[in-house]
């Protein structure tokens, strides 16, 4: 019988880090990425989302892509969704996984979801009663846990108080995003031991982008603090079109190294990762972001 992963990996590239990419990509690229990733033995892959396709045309086939993907069996699809419509085009779709995106910061949140973080509440209470009347399971993203472009540093009973309101409204899990990168060891660590002090670390996750090389070093400190949970993107993709200079995502495959490397077992293949890596790089014209897919095989 196989052993539980030491540590999930939440894989985000099909829809965080496909949304801010200059070339879209079409249905069937983006459903051979969802279906070869499975593959590699990761249970849990963000499929896309239901947002306006005026504000994410990335995003514009998701419903097309989940009607025709082949699940497999034993992973989870998640999608996010930003409100009632969007949760309507993803109960239509079969979807069993949704997310809801807020932010920490004021400034961030009306900029990029253009209401204040109390409405943003509003919206999620609608969203989340019907889900769970549904059986739908219900994850909560927070985003600038550890900075914003606009106001700067994020304290970390902000992102606790934030939080808590998630949670109580049934939220499985959050994840904590750095959004532009900003994190160090020392400040992601604190901000896991203020977070946990009200919601227990088995329902909290971590989505580090690596603006100033810093994830990898993040995602250990945290591990520390016992975090199981970590979000990834294949070949780095993605980023924040607020945060300067942001290559994007912490890459899976430079995750899976590490880890692998640690003894810390995560049931996900790391060869297959590395061929999604430049699969994936060549559809958008460019090179993977990751070190592991640019210096992929080690040598014997």
């Amino acid at each position: 019988m196989t052993q539980p992963a030491d540590v999930t990996i939440v894989e985000v590239a099909p829809r965080d880090g496909l949304q801010n990419e200059d070339r879209h990509l079409d249905a069937n690229v983006k459903i051979e990425l969802i279906e070869r990733l499975a593959e590699t033995g990761l249970t849990f892959i963000e499929a896309g989302s239901f947002v306006s396709p005026t504000w994410v045309p990335q995003m514009a086939t998701t419903g097309d892509v989940l009607q025709r993907l082949h699940r497999a069996p034993g992973v989870r699809y998640p999608v996010l969704v930003p409100n009632m419509e969007g949760l309507q085009a993803a109960m239509a779709a079969g979807v069993e996984d949704i997310a809801i995106f807020g932010s920490a910061s004021e400034s961030f949140s009306k900029k990029n979801i253009n209401c204040s973080i109390d409405e943003s509440f509003i919206n999620f209470a609608d969203v989340s009663r019907v889900a769970r009347a549904e059986g739908i399971r219900l994850r909560g993203y927070i985003s600038c846990v550890l900075g914003c472009p606009y106001e700067g540093e994020i304290t970390p009973d902000r992102v606790r108080e934030f939080a808590m309101r998630l949670v109580d409204l049934g939220c499985y899990e959050i994840s904590l995003g750095d959004t532009i990168g900003v994190g160090t060891p020392h400040t992601a660590a604190a901000l896991i031991d203020a977070v946990t002090r009200s919601v227990p670390i088995e329902q909290v996750a971590v989505h580090f982008h690596d603006t100033y090389g810093q994830a990898l070093a993040n995602i250990y400190a945290v591990l520390q603090s016992g975090i199981r949970v970590i979000d990834s993107s294949v070949a780095g993709l993605g980023g924040c079109p607020y945060a300067k200079g942001a290559p994007g995502n912490v890459a899976t495959e430079d995750v899976v190294y590490m880890l692998d490397g640690m003894g810390i077992e995560t049931g996900v293949d790391l060869a297959r990762l590395v061929d999604i890596a430049q699969f994936i790089s060549t559809a958008l014209g460019r090179r993977p972001l990751s070190k592991v897919a640019n210096a992929y095989p080690p040598p014997a």
